[in-house]
């Protein structure tokens, strides 16, 4: 992308409005590209992109004639910024990418960046396992997804291990079985790490799951039930009885598709309701002629944006990592419908289609999933209404200045010092914000000793400390307004000295013991230099201050049995160097334990795949070394 930078803000802006951007026409020309408006604090409000930035930009030097969003962010405009480009998709591209960095106030943003999962059949194994699978594709294989979420991805596979029999334990479990697991024997596996089955019938299985995965199920089942009459015929009833058992399996599973389409094989079905100046988008994901899931997505509207534009902006930002298909069905057309088209054909390597359908199986699938953003809108709204009085009764009980807008909660989790983990849960006027939680592995001996205190006293520095040094003036939304601390006085204080040190006299904070037999109902709560207190048993703001303290705890908890089954399944080869996952496997696979590898001599060490004789050397020295 080839692009010239034009800057023209001014050190001490003295004028906003109309008059500022009227300036801006005198040196713009008419190439394509993106524009900033900024305040007088050189705040960026707002990124756009124009096909011609001086007919763009004029439009905003009119008196009239706007929107009241676009006037407010007129009025506030106290100076610009251009970045020319070559072409209108590379202004779109450069918009999005500054719009995710930003963040500006009156552009529509997508606040979930989350991939999604997908299943993973791999080919370079004889027996293939089949796994669920997120992230960049990387491995070698066909993958099969987007799926809307792991349930349903874990749905498929348990659905593909009754009718196909694949195996979904790893390579290392693989080639150590001397006999057949549970799943064999409950018939969920064919068994070919003990030889059941041959590597031609294990190949048949994986192409009769592709072809499912694919939308061919139809045909698996003729082609099943064929066999089945075969075996039948050729009198191997015990053959017979196993192919009439996968039908019923695979009969049970298209029972439970019924919503499937039969007219669309691969297509996103993105639908849009705006209610009151907020907006849910839902997006059910086809493939195969399969329904892999929905969705939904509530972003922010730019303070007022209309269907076309927050649709617009929406599709740039999902598919912004993320594969577009072939069609995509929106309930709303978009501002720029050829270049949106333009965009996301470039970044799929082929021909990707926009289409608002008006009749026919296409608008029922609209229609549905319009319906489910409505229901969906209407649910987040009457929550955040109950939400916001519950903020509301937490700033009355606790003597606020106003309902915080993030509250974070901190807890501890460890046994006896061992595998200590601190965790951070988020909250808000929406609710609970697990995109920001946070887990901190303690690393100094507060955690070996099983010091409470040391333990929050180090997480608390560590997360302060960086949000000192990347918004120490504090004008991003990362900065809470409230602390939830799970203890009592001696928590409080220790906290207390932690603000100190670091210069943060102005954060509210209040700890929260379990108090008296450490019972539901009965916490007090701890703020500097006052007594304790308590809320009436039945306070709605003590049930939400218990909801908040729960999850902490159970973010904790999850942490820290994480880190400790880690811990669990580690073995010495993960401190030699230059062995990484794939040479533990292998090695793992050659000598059967961890313990074999390090009696191994450098002749056999060599005989791994992958090993080279300096690695093999080096994995002897460095046992032989640790005696």
């Amino acid at each position: 992308m080839g692009f010239s930078v034009q800057d023209d803000r001014q050190t001490a802006p003295v004028k906003t409005g109309h008059e500022v951007i009227q300036d801006q026409l005198k040196t713009l020309d008419g190439s394509p590209g993106v524009y900033r408006m900024l305040n007088a604090q050189n705040e960026v409000l707002y990124v756009g992109k124009a096909r011609n930035l001086r007919a763009r930009v004029s439009n905003y030097a009119r008196p009239s004639g706007h929107s009241g969003r676009i006037a407010r962010m007129i009025s506030e405009t106290a100076s610009m910024m251009f970045l020319t480009t070559r072409t209108e998709v590379e202004a779109l591209l450069l918009e999005q990418n500054l719009i995710k960095q930003l963040k500006p106030r009156y552009n529509v943003l997508m606040r979930d960046d989350k991939s999604f999962p997908n299943i993973l059949i791999p080919t370079d194994h004889p027996f293939p396992m089949i796994r669920k699978h997120r992230g960049k594709r990387s491995d070698k294989g066909r993958y099969f997804g987007p799926f809307a979420s792991a349930g349903a991805v874990n749905r498929t596979l348990n659905q593909l291990q009754r009718v196909f029999l694949l195996r979904t334990c790893s390579d290392v479990m693989f080639s150590g079985r001397t006999r057949p697991c549970l799943l064999y024997q409950i018939k969920r596996c064919a068994g070919p790490c003990v030889g059941r089955i041959s590597e031609a019938d294990y190949a048949a299985l994986i192409d009769d799951a592709t072809r499912f995965l694919d939308g061919k199920s139809t045909t698996v089942q003729a082609d099943l039930a064929k066999a089945m009459a075969e075996a039948s015929e050729a009198m191997e009833f015990e053959r017979a009885a196993a192919l009439r058992d996968r039908i019923k399996a695979l009969t049970a599973v298209q029972s439970t598709q019924g919503i499937n389409p039969r007219g669309v094989a691969e297509a996103d079905v993105v639908a849009l309701h705006l209610e009151g100046g907020q907006a849910c988008v839902q997006v059910f994901f086809i493939r195969g002629n399969q329904s892999w899931g929905n969705k939904d997505f509530y972003p922010k509207t730019g303070a007022g944006a209309e269907e076309p534009e927050i649709l617009e902006a929406f599709l740039s930002q999902f598919y912004d990592d993320k594969e577009p298909p072939r069609l995509i069905l929106l309930s709303h057309g978009v501002e720029n419908p050829d270049l949106v088209t333009q965009l996301l054909s470039d970044r799929a390597g082929r021909k990707v289609e926009l289409a608002v359908p008006l009749r026919g199986e296409k608008a029922e699938l609209v229609e549905n999933a319009h319906r489910n953003a409505r229901e969906s809108l209407a649910r987040r709204m009457a929550e955040s209404t109950t939400q916001n009085r519950l903020l509301q009764g937490l700033a009355e009980a606790f003597d606020l200045e106003a309902p915080p807008k993030r509250i974070e909660v901190y807890d501890n989790s460890h046994i006896q010092g061992a595998h200590a983990v601190g965790g951070m849960i988020v909250a808000g006027p929406e609710g609970f914000l697990k995109s920001q939680y946070r887990k901190f592995n303690i690393k100094g001996e507060a955690g070996a000793q099983g010091d409470d205190f040391g333990m929050m006293k180090e997480v608390l520095t560590r997360r302060f400390e960086r949000l000192l040094k990347e918004d120490p003036e504090r004008k991003t939304d990362a900065w809470p307004d409230l602390l939830l601390i799970d203890g009592g006085a001696g928590q409080v204080s220790a906290v207390a000295e932690i603000m100190a040190e670091l210069g943060i006299d102005d954060l509210p904070f209040i700890g929260v013991a379990k108090g008296i037999d450490r019972d539901h109902g009965k916490e007090e709560f701890h703020r500097p230099g006052e007594q304790p207190f308590a809320l009436r048993m039945n306070d709605p703001v003590l049930y939400f201050i218990q909801r908040l303290r729960d999850e902490a705890h159970r973010w904790a908890i999850g942490a820290h049995r994480a880190k400790r089954a880690k811990a669990t399944t580690s073995t010495p080869l993960d401190e030699v160097p230059g062995v990484g996952a794939t040479r533990k496997r292998a090695l793992l696979a050659h000598f059967g334990s961890a313990k074999a590898v390090t009696r191994a001599a450098v002749e056999d060490l060599t005989a791994v795949p992958g090993i080279s004789e300096a690695l093999a050397q080096q994995i002897h020295d460095f046992f032989h070394e640790k005696g």
